[in-house]
């Protein structure tokens, strides 16, 4: 096949007529927004520094399997009891052969829960039931003395 005064294989110009068919369906189904850069698009270099995307997760750094049932037992009722919560906690698990499981929940760099769990894994679920009062009451303490105490020597994350 010739295009001009350019010889060009069949195969390579069905490949190519392909691709640009395919090029074409793509931009038509994609919404006009998308299609055109402008004002309307979300700039992610302009975001706040205190902004945080990644709201509401509750990390599990447990270790044994009676850590993760407490983990997966206090993520349970806490997302039952608060599904719009935007606090980010983090439960941290150290064994220890004596004394069973050392546990806390940890908010924004400060202990909110901190507890051993006994070496029976049933009460393990009834403790993490208990818990979720406690560190509910402890994040909204933290987040009043971070709304009404203002330092100009500390960030908000040294309060």
């Amino acid at each position: 096949m010739f295009i001009g005064e350019i010889a060009v294989p069949f195969h390579e110009f069905r490949f190519a007529l392909a691709t640009m068919s395919l090029a074409a369906s793509l931009a038509a189904a994609l919404p006009a927004a998308a299609q055109e850069p402008g004002p309307s698009k979300l700039n992610l270099d302009e975001g706040r520094i205190n902004s945080d995307p990644l709201k509401g997760l509750i990390i599990s750094r447990t270790m044994t399997v009676m850590g993760w049932d407490f983990y997966s037992n206090f993520t349970q009722v806490w997302q039952a009891l608060y599904p719009d919560s935007q606090a980010t906690m983090t439960v941290i698990e150290r064994p220890t052969a004596q004394f069973g499981s050392e546990i806390w929940i940890t908010y924004l760099n400060q202990t909110v829960f901190h507890t051993f769990l006994s070496p029976a894994r049933s009460r393990a679920k009834d403790q993490s039931r208990e818990v979720v009062q406690a560190v509910r009451e402890n994040i909204d303490i933290i987040n009043a003395q971070r709304q009404f105490i203002q330092s100009a020597d500390l960030g908000p994350e040294e309060m």
